[in-house]
């Protein structure tokens, strides 16, 4: 994120700020920008009374399409970003593993849910089936078993649907300001 690393304390101030600089950026293929997106899915999530840190990893889920190395996602793309990887590594070490799993699997999630849900694939916008393809498509039986293994699968598939759903333009949500003390209660809970 930066060329120092941010202290426990600052990590906040520098989510909101990378909200503040870069959330009006159009939103990998989709008519809504990603801090609509991520505000959207953090809403969800709490309207249905989620933990904290499930909230925090929904608002938190694509902090990545800021962060990696590989660039900004675009329908034009014929290989994955890994926006997942890297937005959990920016988090590792500031927020517990109850967000940064979730952050990590929300791709995995989908990729389990196409595989496991047989409405599911039908119900996902444009832009994320072809990101879908990007991922690796659909898991497998063995892959699927392997993911039912992992820490925290079940909330990853939890935040999966509030990301799929959190895709609606011109919705008003909360402001990323409105959610700093539910992060900072994370942040001291860890």
């Amino acid at each position: 994120m930066t060329a120092t690393s941010p202290n426990r304390g600052d990590i906040i101030a520098l989510i909101a700020d990378i909200f503040a600089r870069r959330g009006a950026e159009a939103y990998a293929g989709e008519d809504l920008t990603v801090a609509e997106h991520m505000l959207q899915t953090a809403c969800l999530a709490q309207a249905e009374g989620a933990p904290d840190t499930l909230v925090a990893a929904a608002l938190l889920h694509d902090i990545g399409h800021f962060t990696s190395e590989f660039g900004e996602y675009s329908p034009q793309d014929t290989e994955d970003k890994h926006h997942d990887e890297s937005g959990a590594q920016v988090l590792d070490g500031f927020f517990p593993p109850a967000v940064t799993h979730c952050v990590r699997l929300h791709v995995a999630a989908k990729r389990y849910l196409c595989a496991t849900d047989a409405s599911y694939h039908d119900r996902l916008s444009p832009a994320s089936r072809h990101s879908l393809l990007l991922q690796g498509g659909p898991m497998t039986g063995v892959e699927v078993a392997a993911f039912r293994q992992l820490a925290f699968y079940q909330q990853a598939v939890r935040l999966r649907r509030w990301d799929d759903s959190g895709k609606i333009t011109g919705i008003q949500t909360m402001p990323f300001a409105s959610f700093s003390p539910l992060l900072q209660r994370v942040l001291d809970a860890a």
